[in-house]
């Protein structure tokens, strides 16, 4: 489960402007007036940028990846305000969860098992913000006669193992909201997808790639040739992204509030 911070790069200002507004606001007002919230799969630091603006000057971060090589890039981003902890994600139990007032995410949980959501909803007795979680719908324009099945077999391979157990993949977004909910958490989802235009050709042409190559790996023959045409019309083409925002509060943060 890696991902290049070119990549990474690349596709933060189209989830910034895929976030949901008022999940991400009510996101913020549950991480409490001292915040101390720990990003999980942090990456560069991508979550850190998107809520910086809403919260305190004083928000404690601890930013936690299993990639060394994306938590250095996050720590010459950032500098030395946060805390960047490189651990792996598959020790639920190992998070380091004193005093933490939010724990958040961005797109990790299409990537996870559902085991690991629930080990996780079983441990956490904070709030939980999980953004970007892809939802197995896509749509491009122009149209190709194969856009359907590249969209199937991508999702297929969306549910392989990427190195947390057989992945949700683009069922993510319900299964997650229906674990929390079993598990006592008040839960709400916002559709956040992403819209891109001429204008984000080049994530477009990085972005159809890398589903022409998942579709070609899951079996289907002819991704290569959609790949090839999806790059040639790339700066007049349109792609949307179907992704899922979730906000977890668990009951007893209610009683604190109250």
């Amino acid at each position: 489960m890696g991902f290049s911070s070119d990549w990474l790069a690349l596709r933060e200002p189209a989830d910034g402007a895929a976030r949901d507004a008022a999940l991400l606001a009510r996101a913020v007002e549950a991480a409490g007036p001292e915040p101390v919230i720990l990003d999980l799969g942090c990456g560069t630091g991508s979550t850190t940028r998107a809520m910086a603006d809403q919260l305190p000057k004083a928000t404690q971060w601890r930013l936690l990846d299993g990639d060394k090589t994306l938590l250095n890039r996050a720590r010459h981003a950032l500098g030395a305000g946060p805390d960047f902890i490189l651990q792996d994600l598959s020790d639920v139990g190992a998070l380091p969860l004193d005093d933490v007032t939010l724990v958040t995410a961005s797109a990790l949980l299409d990537l996870v098992s559902e085991d690991w959501v629930k080990a996780l909803a079983e441990r956490l007795d904070v709030p939980f913000y999980a953004a970007l979680s892809y939802d197995g719908a896509m749509e491009w324009a122009p149209q190709s006669p194969n856009d359907r099945d590249v969209e199937a077999f991508f999702n297929q391979h969306q549910r392989s193992d990427k190195g947390l157990g057989r992945a949700l993949g683009p069922d993510a977004g319900p299964k997650a909201a229906a674990i929390f909910e079993a598990a006592g958490f008040d839960v709400t989802v916002a559709q956040s997808p992403w819209e891109l235009g001429p204008d984000m050709a080049a994530l477009q042409s990085l972005l159809n790639d890398g589903i022409a190559a998942a579709a070609a790996e899951a079996g289907l023959p002819d991704a290569p040739k959609w790949a090839d045409i999806r790059r040639k019309t790339a700066d007049q083409g349109r792609t949307r992204v179907g992704h899922i925002d979730l906000l977890a509060l668990p009951h007893t943060w209610f009683q604190k509030t109250s």
